[in-house]
């Protein structure tokens, strides 16, 4: 399993060879250092844990601290994991860069889509509106919310107006258009979850075409 950590740039627009636009998003992708490793024998499977982006170290709890100084590495703001089926081709303290793509690769981007807010529920759940004639007194409801005697109440899981957004968010089968090894960037093709600034976790996808 192929996998890194990014930080959303924003998104801009490439030409292929035959001069069409392609919209690509930005990605500032590693480089990351492995923490820990976990094994079927300790942990019950095979896995990575790795960091992103440095911070100072009085801005990491002491568990934290002495995680970060058992195994040698720079204090870290981000910490996942990655599942790997070979552990021995990892050791405590290497560096993985965005060079484990190429240009090509499809993958799956991971992240935590943009809040909006409280919404109703045509902006949330796509609703159709009612009549906007003068006398339909009905536009942007909910529609009907439950039956009157039985059940007398409200179902779980009745679509209608809530909190939108603020969601983790996995968009799959997206294709690498560049990869710039010396400024740490990745070009992925199309638009990923999240606002500018936000952590992604980018994997080789697990559903190719």
């Amino acid at each position: 399993m192929k996998g890194i950590i990014g930080r959303k740039i924003g998104m801009t627009q490439i030409f292929d060879e035959e001069g069409n636009i392609i919209p690509v998003t930005v990605v500032e992708a590693g480089p990351i250092k492995v923490i820990q490793k976990k094994t079927v024998e300790t942990d019950g499977y095979n896995a990575i844990q790795v960091g992103f982006v440095d911070v100072k170290e009085k801005k990491v709890n002491r568990p934290l601290k002495g995680h970060f100084d058992k195994a040698g590495v720079e204090y870290k703001r981000y910490i996942r994991e990655f599942r790997v089926d070979n552990i021995d081709d990892f050791e405590v303290g290497q560096e993985i860069k965005v060079d484990i793509f190429e240009n090509g690769d499809k993958v799956d981007v991971t992240g935590t889509s943009k809040g909006k807010g409280t919404q109703g529920p045509i902006k949330r759940h796509n609703f159709s509106r009612g009549p906007e004639s003068h006398g339909s007194k009905y536009h942007r409801g909910g529609g009907a919310r439950a039956a009157a005697t039985y059940p007398g109440r409200v179902f779980k899981g009745t679509k209608g107006m809530g909190r939108m957004g603020n969601e983790r968010v996995t968009v799959q089968n997206l294709e690498i258009t560049r990869v710039d090894a010396d400024k740490n960037l990745l070009l992925i093709r199309g638009a990923v979850p999240g606002p500018k600034g936000g952590m992604l976790i980018i994997k080789e996808t697990v559903k190719s075409r």
